[in-house]
């Protein structure tokens, strides 16, 4: 006979303790451990059957791919949703995720297929009106809403109708299981619903596509176990006081990781920006110094973002570092060595970084466009005009290579740049680009290229 048990579960990590306290013992969050009742069952009788076993090589069909009819989309996706997979959308609250699974569910039923869309936060009016507000209401015939909470009797609905293609959960934090006992949102619940809806779409071959609450941090609710249970996390980022959000992928069972897709916030939804470099770029200005253009890439992808600073004289014991769109640890690191190499005069000033159009860079070659920046404002003369930057910076001021110089040369090029200051390439040859190129090797270097 199967007997319960209370045990207390922490809603950070997912660490398990015998008794209630104020703090986690695994991770140290206040006020996270919640009482959930787990039954112990026995273990199996049998001593099981054995499995058996393929070789590595041989030959396998690629993976069908179903549109979502948002091509960003797809393109963060690795080239649509794989039927039978798991995808988890997560972003700040009303940045945009129903929205655009409502628009991809809209643009997927035009073509006649299946999509069921059941939400645990709205009613089925308030997500008809939504529609009505962003003009989809056109050929959605096959777009079937619900409002529901209760996992099991989701799965039994899907089963129902075997010629669904996409099935959306808004949100998985609200639903729950009846045969465990805690509330929603919980471990145990988020992790059993999971399953349940994972185990139905993968046996009737529909992808779905799951939206997830995110801390204050930013990062996904709850611990890393619903990340693992899914096939693909993606991320919505972007500041709501932008039009730009920006859609990167962070996990990718079928396609590239770090792939971001470009929309713009408008009165009709989110529409897709085919050159994000070009509206970055938009209101970029080449006499004011501090300011520098950066060619990085996200994925596969390149792109131009401008890169502003600001030094100033402090009346603080403790300067400031203000950093937007950037890692601040790696501003005060970039800053020592200009200081402790290059000779640049930081110490005593506050430094103020931002990243134009709410982009968060997160790729080590924006070492030198930063560097560039803080010179430019330090000695007040703007950057050379129509000029590219992008290097890595050590800590001995040496600039290191990166990868894929020829994408953002590229990209440089296309958008009528001039020249660019770049780390020394590996061999010497032909420029396949119309760009000057200026290499330097040290910090001191760019500080004579600037003209300081």
């Amino acid at each position: 006979m199967a007997k319960a048990r209370a045990t207390y579960v922490c809603q950070q990590c997912g660490g398990v303790h015998p008794k209630w306290s104020g703090q986690c013992d695994h991770c140290g969050a206040w006020n996270s451990l919640t009482e959930e009742v787990q039954e112990k069952t026995p273990g199996p009788r049998n001593k099981g059957r054995e499995i058996p076993m393929e070789g590595l090589k041989g030959s396998s069909k690629p993976l069908p791919r179903i549109s979502t009819g948002i091509p960003e989309f797809d393109r963060v996706l690795g080239g649509g949703l794989v039927p039978g997979s798991a995808t988890l959308i997560g972003g700040d609250p009303g940045i945009g995720k129903s929205t655009l699974l409502l628009q991809a569910a809209c643009r997927m039923a035009g073509t006649g297929a299946g999509v069921a869309y059941f939400s645990g936060e709205e009613s089925t009016d308030q997500i008809r009106m939504r529609a009505e507000r962003l003009g989809l209401l056109n050929n959605t015939e096959s777009v079937g809403l619900a409002a529901a909470t209760d996992a099991a009797n989701i799965a039994a609905s899907l089963s129902a109708d075997p010629g669904l293609r996409m099935v959306i959960i808004d949100s998985i934090q609200t639903m729950y299981l009846p045969g465990v006992e805690s509330g929603p949102g919980t471990v145990s619940q988020v992790r059993a619903s999971t399953h349940e809806l994972i185990r139905s779409t993968k046996k009737l071959g529909c992808a779905l596509l799951i939206v997830g609450h995110v801390t204050k941090e930013g990062a996904i609710a709850g611990p890393k176990v619903l990340e693992h249970m899914v096939d693909t996390v993606l991320q919505f980022e972007g500041d709501r006081s932008h039009h730009f959000r920006i859609l990167r992928g962070i996990k990718n069972r079928f396609g590239p990781t770090d792939e971001i897709g470009v929309f713009e916030m408008t009165g009709n939804g989110l529409s897709e920006v085919a050159n994000p470099s070009e509206l970055f770029l938009a209101d970029w200005r080449e006499d004011v110094s501090g300011a520098v253009v950066f060619a990085g890439i996200e994925g596969t992808r390149p792109l131009l973002v401008e890169i502003q600073a600001l030094v100033a004289p402090s009346s603080m014991a403790h300067p400031r570092r203000n950093v937007v769109g950037w890692d601040s640890g790696r501003l005060s690191m970039l800053a020592a060595v200009l200081e402790a190499r290059a000779g640049l005069p930081l110490s005593g000033r506050d430094i103020f970084l931002n990243v134009a159009g709410g982009v968060k860079i997160t790729e080590p070659a924006a070492d030198l466009a930063v560097a560039a920046a803080l010179i430019s404002s330090v000695t007040g003369r703007p950057c050379p005009a129509n000029t590219v930057i992008f290097g890595e910076v050590g800590l001995a001021a040496e600039v290191r290579r990166v990868a894929h110089p020829e994408q953002r040369l590229k990209e440089a090029a296309k958008l009528g740049f001039e020249q660019a200051i770049l780390p020394p390439a590996k061999k010497a040859g032909k420029n396949r680009d119309s760009l000057r190129h200026n290499t330097v090797t040290t910090l001191t270097d760019l500080i004579e290229t600037l003209g300081g």
